[in-house]
């Protein structure tokens, strides 16, 4: 669909369902997720208030989704037992399935072994 700036904006959303605004031009007390997490907000399970789109050429526009901040809620802390379960994960995927050593960083799925378990007739030679 091939949009113009001026299609890009529906305040009343007739066209596309929900308000739609330009690029850079929504209202005050709308945000991005990213923008909600900035002010240490979440959207806290309500729906999606309203749209932005920016027209591109020769492509599907972009499109930003927006939340009502006054229905935002804090972000959660975390507590003792989410810091331990956010470190087993990490640790998991440091851990060579195959050698069981902790590789010192993540380990890519696309590899899924440590480099020395992946490539094991590679010597790293000094320069």
């Amino acid at each position: 669909m091939r949009l113009t700036l001026a299609d890009c904006f529906d305040p009343t959303g007739e066209r596309f369902g929900i308000p739609t605004y330009p690029w850079k031009l929504a209202p005050d007390g709308y945000a991005t997720r990213r923008q909600l997490r900035a002010r240490g907000l979440r959207p806290g399970g309500q729906a999606v208030a309203a749209q932005i789109l920016r027209p591109r050429r020769h492509r599907e526009p972009l499109v930003a989704y927006l939340y009502r901040t006054d229905r935002a809620r804090s972000v959660r802390p975390m507590t003792p037992g989410r810091w331990a379960a956010l470190e087993r994960a990490n640790r998991a995927r440091r851990t060579c399935p195959n050698c069981r050593t902790d590789a010192g960083y993540c380990i890519p799925p696309t590899v899924g072994l440590c480099v020395p378990c992946a490539y094991p007739d590679d010597e790293q030679r000094a320069a």
